[in-house]
């Protein structure tokens, strides 16, 4: 049976901090190995921590944690298992957090089979969740009004981030990260990602729905993704990832990236509209190679925005990429574009429709492409 922390004189909608207390019954819920609950209302609360197996559960929308001056944190969950966080809002408050750039609402690390479900982690001066070495997942969520990043995930050993709604984030709002390159195998479904601002600039570091880096075997299918200054998903590195079946709007730059040293992309069944540039599957120069861009419909590619380099082109590709099946249509520079310079190997494009662009197919003949 749950405890609830009222057993612990943690009490609702008091005005002053209760941090002591609420962690007094953080750790006695610990102890008892059950659940502490929280009824609906305001708790002022800052840097609590949790180290072993726990679940905190709360009113979903009615049960607030607020941050309530700065600190390093409001919760951290180190060297643990078995942690679920349910029905809670954490709320940052806009609260100054101290622990340098990773600094996050929520920071867990080392922590396995995590889940966090039903929350809201809202008024970030920095990150909302900062993961590192977790397992777990995080669903049916909002992660929103976050100045850094939504989401950010290094080293996972098993991730899974769905149906979660992401929103007016400074940075990036959903980033999985390995410190080197290997796999990975996160899982990022069906989430809705919104208004992502890249406020700190750059040409492509920040300004992305999904931003994968190093990180291999990665799986991004099913999500709604729309208003980003750059990229909806874009994949720096990571081999063998698979992009699929997204709904992706309203893209100040390249709607969906594959570049740098990645082998190993599907990029199929995602519908874009209104870009700077649809898809690109590119950087031979750095390795890149080796992917199938299929069943794709890209349309309204309006060239140069946040980056003045994007040319309005519906899909771009180098090296050992079947492209097929896809449907282009009003990309003005040129519906498909085929190698760059001399970095252009082993490309088949067959059983595409090109519409309404300047040129319909290009292909370098530049010397040394093959």
């Amino acid at each position: 049976a749950a405890i609830s922390a009222t057993t612990f004189g943690v009490k609702p909608n008091l005005a002053r901090d209760q941090s002591a207390k609420l962690q007094k019954a953080i750790n006695a819920a610990i102890k008892s190995g059950g659940e502490l609950h929280l009824p609906g209302g305001i708790y002022i609360a800052r840097k609590l921590t949790i180290d072993a197996g726990i679940t905190i559960s709360g009113v979903p929308g009615l049960t607030r944690i607020v941050l309530g001056r700065p600190a390093d944190f409001l919760l951290r969950i180190a060297s643990a298992r078995n942690v679920t966080l349910r029905g809670i809002v954490f709320d940052g408050a806009n609260q100054q957090l101290n622990a340098g750039s990773r600094s996050a609402i929520i920071s867990a690390s080392k922590t396995d089979n995590l889940t966090i479900e039903q929350c809201q982690i809202i008024n970030s001066s920095a990150n909302g969740i900062v993961l590192n070495g977790c397992s777990g997942k995080i669903i049916h969520s909002t992660i929103g009004k976050c100045a850094v990043g939504g989401i950010f995930s290094l080293d996972a050993r098993g991730m899974e981030i769905g149906h979660n709604h992401v929103h007016e984030i400074g940075d990036n709002g959903i980033m999985v990260w390995q410190s080197k390159k290997r796999e990975d195998g996160t899982l990022v479904h069906h989430n809705r990602i919104e208004k992502i601002y890249g406020k700190s600039g750059g040409n492509g570091q920040y300004g992305n729905g999904i931003g994968v880096y190093r990180a291999g075997n990665v799986v991004v299918t099913g999500n709604r993704i729309t208003d980003c200054e750059f990229s909806a998903v874009r994949n720096n590195s990571g081999n063998n990832i698979q992009i699929t079946n997204n709904n992706c709007s309203r893209l100040n730059e390249v709607a969906i990236f594959v570049e740098f040293a990645f082998e190993g992309a599907v990029v199929s069944g995602n519908l874009i509209e209104q870009a700077g540039m649809g898809i690109s599957i590119t950087n031979f120069n750095e390795g890149g190679r080796l992917a199938v861009c299929a069943n794709n419909v890209v349309r309204n590619m309006f060239g140069a925005r946040s980056n003045p380099e994007t040319q309005a082109i519906g899909i771009a590709v180098e090296a050992d990429t079947a492209v097929t099946g896809n449907v282009v249509e009003n990309a003005k520079r040129a519906g498909i574009w085929l190698g760059w310079g001399k970095y252009l190997r082993d490309v088949n494009a067959t059983g595409n429709i090109v519409r309404k662009c300047d040129i319909g197919i290009t292909v370098s003949l530049v010397e040394g492409a093959k």
